[in-house]
């Protein structure tokens, strides 16, 4: 398992994984459509899943909706793609170690962001197109109570609820990379997802998906200016829970395993655990 130095540096060169991919930005943004995809899928997923129990108002709900909600980060990861909740801590990190410049930076997730609705969009028609959730069908209406619950949340409770969720998301990314064991990243981020899933937890990407199919499948309540205010209002929050709580705080934990009689020694560590990354 990786040091919490030798994660700093592995996030440090993430980060400039990403700003370097963000040089081709056609090709990110199909890799940024693709981590959209996915966490749509896990979206769906979670509306045909948990949607039955979630009308009959079962108390399973909840954790049944959860449980399976992890199958879209772990696609992000082991398929692939450009995921802007985890960037909100990979980039800060990198940022911090001066590892990549805040143009690329904001250019990169600029993309992330974009690719991952065009993602949700893209889905959403197929999803309509397929009828799995037309009108007087479970999955739709289960659609529409999701859309219905979010739209009655306060702009407020929409933070909190963002911040807490990205914490378990960068979390989640945080501790994966920390082990060589695939059964253990997956384990993990199932985990972590069914714990912001089943607690009512907000995820900018995952509500990309839910709006873009209330959008495209008239559920009342789903209108753009709502679509709007929920976006904008849980992608602060994920940021927030992304750079301060994970990223912010794990790069000053890190500095806790830092060698006290040569701090000198251990920085030069870290920066060529860096170095040895990015090659």
């Amino acid at each position: 398992m990786l040091t919490l130095p030798e994660n700093i540096a592995a996030q440090s060169a993430a980060a400039r994984h990403k700003t370097l991919g963000a040089l081709r930005p056609a090709n990110y943004l199909v890799a940024a459509m693709m981590a959209g995809v996915f966490i749509g899928l896990a979206d769906i997923f979670m509306l045909t899943a948990g949607g039955p129990l979630r009308l009959e108002g079962s108390a399973w709900s909840p954790l049944v909706e959860g449980g399976v909600f992890g199958i879209g980060l772990i696609l992000v990861v082991f398929a692939g793609g450009e995921l802007a909740t985890s960037a909100m801590m990979i980039l800060p990190i990198g940022l911090r170690e001066r590892a990549v410049e805040w143009g690329p930076a904001g250019r990169a997730f600029a993309l992330m962001l974009l690719g991952n609705l065009a993602g949700a969009v893209v889905l959403a028609l197929l999803v309509r197109g397929g009828g799995i959730m037309a009108d007087g069908t479970v999955p739709g209406e289960a659609l529409a109570a999701v859309v219905a619950a979010k739209a009655h949340k306060t702009t407020v409770e929409l933070f909190f609820r963002a911040v807490l969720c990205n914490v378990l998301v960068c979390l989640a990314m945080w501790s994966v990379t920390r082990t060589s064991n695939d059964v253990a990243k997956m384990v993990l981020m199932a985990w972590c997802m069914a714990a912001f899933v089943a607690s009512g937890m907000e995820h900018v990407v995952a509500n990309m998906t839910t709006f873009a199919l209330g959008l495209v499948h008239g559920v009342p309540g789903a209108t753009l200016a709502e679509a709007g205010r929920n976006l904008g209002t849980v992608l602060v929050g994920n940021v927030v829970g992304g750079a301060l709580f994970v990223g912010a705080a794990m790069w000053t934990a890190s500095r806790t395993e830092v060698d006290e009689g040569d701090p000198a020694g251990a920085d030069a560590g870290t920066g060529a655990a860096v170095g040895t990354v990015l090659d």
